[in-house]
């Protein structure tokens, strides 16, 4: 299973300011993600007009173009959109996303020799291909919904900043 939640700051398309809103993707794939047959939904944040709603789910959707396009072909179900309360937290190193009765995520780096630093790798990973901390699910991380249930405690997780255009 795959989570990737995201919170937009200063973001804008060319209909609508998507600042501060919250999104997530949920998807899961049964084999290797790069074979595709996802199943995938994605979840805005309930302070998004129709109007933010809208674009947000173009752009999570793969239809403006950008790295959501590349992975639009693997999802074979979709389980759609729904509007919810999504808060995205950063505290310290520590990320964290919540949506109540949903989904409790959140994630800290893994220990670097360093003190206090981060391990952050350049993978080439499609949605921060530059740079991208490796992380862990600290306890109680956790999605259940459409049936599927999942628990990230201990387990692979990321963090990054990201900057898509579709130019």
């Amino acid at each position: 299973m795959s989570r990737w939640p995201f919170t937009s700051i200063g973001a804008v398309t060319a209909r609508s300011r998507l600042d501060g809103l919250n999104l997530a993707l949920i998807a899961h794939a049964p084999g290797p993600m790069a074979d595709g047959n996802w199943t995938a939904a994605i979840y805005i944040d309930e302070r998004a007009s129709d109007q933010q709603a809208e674009a947000l789910g173009t752009i999570f959707g793969g239809a403006e173009g950008g790295p959501m396009a590349a992975f639009a072909p693997l999802i074979a179900t979709n389980l759609g959109i729904k509007n919810v309360p999504i808060t995205y937290r950063v505290t310290g190193k520590t990320r964290s996303a919540e949506i109540p009765g949903i989904m409790n995520m959140s994630v800290e780096p893994l220990p670097s020799l360093k003190e206090n630093e981060e391990i952050w790798a350049a993978a080439g990973h499609p949605i921060a291909p530059d740079r991208l901390a490796l992380a862990v699910g600290r306890p109680g991380s956790i999605f259940s919904d459409h049936g599927m249930r999942w628990d990230n405690s201990g387990k692979n997780g990321h963090y990054a900043p990201i900057s898509w255009s579709n130019q």
